[in-house]
């Protein structure tokens, strides 16, 4: 670690030993909580909640932002800090707290192949994977520890993946793997691991936090997808300096979180590492040490005069640890050195920068919202150069919610639906392999542990998304649509000259998705369907027919997350 490094660090170590003073909670709703998750987003787009939290910079703090008295126990029914067994005050004078967070499991089984986005510790993975997370939280004073490890066990069994009859198309595959550590399996047999998980040592004052953290982190409006940050892989560790609730100022209510960590690589090959092509390798090895820095800020406004309607700005960038070298490594705000993008600049060129703009509108009264993030791939462009060719570079979230009545009061139909692209439309950037989340000097990509911090489907990926739900409090029963194009980019690079449409690699998914209380327990799943066009763009053509099916796949996925509620 480069002497910057040790010095934020540093930083942070001594302002969380600072003094204890006024009361400071700082309990989170992780993101991706079975049920609680997606239901306080609900209560807020039925005004049952503060609609003045934005919801781009999550995790969530119910105490703070909602005025909830402890963050997991919505309706105040749960926590019983003088009778309970798993609740209890300690310290002088009582004024220490001790919860027992829900306890959650998940479960997740693929029959076939790989499946599964924004799904935090979860990996690429056929047959059955569990997590285990347990969890407690602590405050006192200014302090509050959350420890909530995750304990994965996967079967990760063998399935076909980008076949070797492939043999055309293997050398353009490995232009993008050589790129970006995304291995199709993670090793010949069980994976096991434990992380960190939803855990977080904090110093809390008024409305601001200073940590350290693993928990997953989301930014942007999105409900399906982030462009920079999103719950699809671990969580990685990280220092961070946010709020925990809106902070009015005359204009309006600002948040805003700045975050310094650390990102780790996987030693996991991709497919057939030692094929040649007429003697030479398609692999080119990447440097053995492939962990790297990031470092991000986000901020939202929420204009005084418009209620509802919140603005974003995020920013993130990493490399290697061996390459950080100033300030403008670790602060995304001051690394943007403008410029013409042929021009060869070493100092940005070995950061992978992206930078988005969001928005979203609230309006209870009317149980809708809509929202919206555009992205670009870099922070290094012009004003000038922006304005002629915004389509450079890009990537888009769109997406509304809305919650139409039902007869019965408390009862909604939720209509929802989300469209993301980050396939590129301009041929240069296609040819010259600028591809969201793959870098040609930071080669192990925008991923920690081998998967993509973003949209969870890879990259230049694109996704429609439809459902409809019937919703009553913490019931949900929903049914979905998705159309999925994996690495449009790829597509066009392989196929540009046959402009053979049938090659397109493409997802059909229909789920079933529940969510109950039973009691104590909050269940949700996912039930699917995925009927798959042209697995891993493989054709094999027949010179006296053209509509052939590609090679098509049937895969059955089941989800199943499981919350305990401890009184």
């Amino acid at each position: 670690m480069s002497k910057n490094l040790k010095f934020l660090w540093l930083i942070a170590f001594c302002l969380l030993m600072l003094g204890i003073n006024p009361k400071g909670e700082s309990q989170t709703i992780p993101v991706g909580t079975p049920v609680l998750d997606d239901y306080l987003r609900r209560l807020q787009l039925l005004g049952e909640v503060d609609s003045a939290s934005s919801w781009m910079i999550r995790p969530l703090y119910p105490v703070e932002a909602f005025g909830i008295k402890n963050g997991f126990d919505l309706d105040s029914s749960l926590v019983d800090l003088e009778n309970s067994n798993f609740h209890k005050r300690f310290g002088k004078n009582d004024k220490g707290k001790f919860l027992t967070m829900p306890g959650v499991y998940r479960f997740q089984y693929n029959s076939t192949y790989a499946f599964g986005v924004n799904d935090g510790a979860f990996i690429p993975n056929r047959g059955i994977q569990q997590i285990f997370s347990p969890g407690i939280y602590a405050e006192y004073g200014n302090f509050t520890l959350q420890f909530q490890p995750e304990i994965l066990l996967a079967q990760n069994k063998d399935y076909l993946g980008f076949p070797l009859e492939h043999q055309a198309t293997i050398l353009f595959y490995y232009e993008y793997m050589n790129r970006i550590d995304l291995p199709e399996r993670f090793g010949d047999g069980p994976y096991n691991q434990v992380y960190g998980g939803q855990s977080s040592l904090r110093y809390n004052l008024k409305e601001y936090s200073l940590g350290i953290s693993t928990e997953n982190l989301w930014w942007g409006p999105g409900r399906r997808n982030s462009l920079l940050m999103g719950n699809n892989a671990p969580g990685f560790l990280h220092v961070t300096l946010n709020t925990r609730k809106p902070v009015k100022t005359k204009i309006g209510a600002f948040e805003g979180q700045v975050i310094s960590g650390f990102l780790r690589s996987t030693k996991f090959l991709p497919p057939f590492p030692d094929y040649s092509i007429q003697q030479n390798p398609v692999y080119v090895p990447k440097r053995n040490n492939g962990n790297r820095y990031l470092a991000g800020l986000v901020l939202t406004y929420q204009p005084k005069w418009i209620p509802g309607l919140f603005f974003g700005y995020g920013s993130v960038n990493h490399m290697y640890g061996s390459d950080v070298s100033g300030i403008g490594d670790m602060l995304p705000i001051l690394n943007g050195r403008k410029g013409p993008a042929n021009v060869i600049d070493p100092i940005r060129d070995k950061r992978q920068q992206f930078s988005s703009g969001f928005f979203r509108w609230l309006n209870p009264a009317g149980r809708f919202e809509f929202y919206g993030e555009f992205g670009t791939r870099g922070n290094s462009r012009k004003l000038e150069e922006f304005m002629v060719t915004p389509e450079q570079g890009r990537a888009f979230t769109f997406g509304f919610a809305h919650l139409m009545d039902l007869k019965k009061p408390g009862r909604f139909l939720e209509i929802s639906s989300e469209m993301t692209l980050s396939g590129q439309t301009i041929r240069e950037e296609i040819r010259q392999l600028r591809t969201w989340y793959i870098h040609d000097h930071v080669r192990h990509g925008y991923t920690h542990r081998g998967q993509v911090l973003g949209i969870g489907n890879g990259p230049a990926a694109n996704q429609l998304f439809v459902g409809f739900a019937w919703v009553e409090g913490l019931k949900k029963i929903g049914l979905q649509f998705e159309r999925i194009e994996y690495n449009n980019d790829f597509y066009y690079y392989r196929y540009e000259a046959s402009k053979d449409i049938r090659n397109k690699y493409v997802d059909l998914v229909f789920t079933l998705a529940p969510e109950w209380k039973f009691g104590d327990f909050l269940l949700s799943g996912k039930f699917q369907y995925v009927n798959t066009l042209n697995y891993k763009w493989f054709l094999e053509n027949q010179p006296d027919q053209y509509f052939v099916p590609g090679y098509d796949r049937k895969n059955f996925v089941g989800q199943v997350g499981l919350a305990y509620l401890f009184r």
